[in-house]
């Protein structure tokens, strides 16, 4: 019998195509491969220990005229560490930049220079960060050079508390219908001990509305929120958790329906949501079985400092800030090829904070966010989620 065409993809609206700068608009290969070599390989290497299971076949494109949708849970209550290591891990490992995926990333991360790390402007979208908006995700679906990176959860995905640890909320069901659309797979991993990032940390929807309003999605309550605001560089931290990433198995959107996508309705959308939502979660919930028994793996991280004792206190986070500060500062005046942060020279972190004075404010307690909000707030603006 002859094998019925594929139906057609759709072409790219007007609207797309006046949107298509947002590809490049910000996006700095360079930049990619300063970042990783200058500050998430050290930090990798010694606090986060990631690893990768089930990476060794790289999944291909099914439909080579499209991105693949990569897509993971997030992690609870904790600034998106996760995703950076996970990307930082893929590019070391990866043939080439094509390879990699560019991340859509919650629009709030780009809103204000405060979610972004140490209040480096457009660190995110320099990084190949894109706003998951409805338009932009289109938009990027017809951009070939590049996979795509989601977290579907979306916002409630970070903000769902340590007691809802692992529990994927619902998925957005835009990965679900373009995926339809353009006939391409969706690629599942997941992160395994990222919750730990920032463990013990609970939400409250009451409160997260009302500081959604300045700019900031959540408020982890716990242990953790006394010292944010005694030491404000503890709004960036990450515990030492072992990062896992599991690949999952693949999903082809369009073999779970025999509706064609104009018959498909938004109540059709969402069950096919909560279908990958409960693959998913049962694939997850083996990952943490096999790889989250120990999420933080003390006596690794103690050998790994014990190695590394040339780059201290680099790995540690209190001296974040100035690391990260200090990359952008020698970046923006000298190029990637002129980046030399001298981490094992004695005195350098005095240095870096010398060079770098604003980073002080990190460290002053409560009165230090009165300079770190005038900075982070400015220019901020409402995205439109996806």
């Amino acid at each position: 019998m002859p094998t019925a065409p594929s139906p057609a993809l759709p072409l790219p609206s007007p609207a797309i195509l006046a949107n298509q700068h947002i590809y490049s608009d910000y996006f700095d290969e360079e930049y990619v491969r300063a970042v990783d070599k200058h500050l998430l390989q050290l930090l990798d290497r010694v606090w986060f220990r990631s690893k990768l299971v089930g990476f060794e076949q790289y999944p291909q494109r099914n439909n080579p005229e499209r991105p693949l949708l990569f897509a993971s849970n997030h992690s609870g209550m904790a600034f998106p560490w996760d995703a950076m290591v996970a990307l930082s891990h893929l590019l070391r490992v990866l043939p080439g930049m094509y390879d990699l995926p560019r991340p859509l990333s919650a629009p709030m991360l780009s809103q204000s220079v405060l979610m972004n790390p140490y209040l480096i402007p457009n660190f995110w979208k320099k990084c190949g960060c894109v706003d998951a908006t409805t338009l932009n995700f289109e938009t990027m679906m017809y951009c070939n050079d590049h996979n795509l990176m989601l977290y579907p959860e979306g916002v409630p995905g970070i903000g769902k508390g340590f007691n809802r640890k692992y529990q994927l909320q619902r998925l957005a069901t835009s990965i679900i219908r373009l995926g339809i659309e353009h006939r391409t797979d969706i690629v599942p991993y997941y992160t395994v001990n990222g919750e730990y990032l920032n463990p013990y940390a609970y939400s409250w929807d009451w409160l997260n509305k009302w500081t959604k309003k300045i700019g900031i999605p959540f408020i982890p309550v716990g242990p953790i929120i006394i010292m944010v605001l005694l030491q404000p560089w503890f709004f960036y931290l990450a515990y030492p958790a072992k990062l896992t990433f599991v690949l999952g198995t693949r999903i082809k959107p369009y073999e779970l329906t025999e509706k064609s996508p104009s018959e498909l309705t938004r109540e059709d959308y969402l069950a096919l949501s909560e279908q990958v939502r409960q693959q998913m979660q049962t694939e997850l919930d083996a990952a943490v079985r096999n790889h989250g028994k120990h999420p933080y793996c003390w006596s690794e991280l103690w050998q790994r400092m014990k190695a590394n004792w040339s780059y201290f206190p680099f790995f540690l986070p209190f001296a974040w800030p100035e690391l990260f500060r200090e990359f952008e500062r020698q970046y923006a005046e000298k190029g990637p090829e002129g980046v030399d942060l001298k981490l094992t020279k004695r005195g350098s972190w005095l240095r870096m904070i010398w060079r770098n004075p604003f980073t002080l404010t990190f460290f002053i307690p409560v009165l230090g966010w009165i300079p770190i909000a005038i900075r982070g707030y400015k220019g901020h603006r409402i995205g439109k989620k996806a």
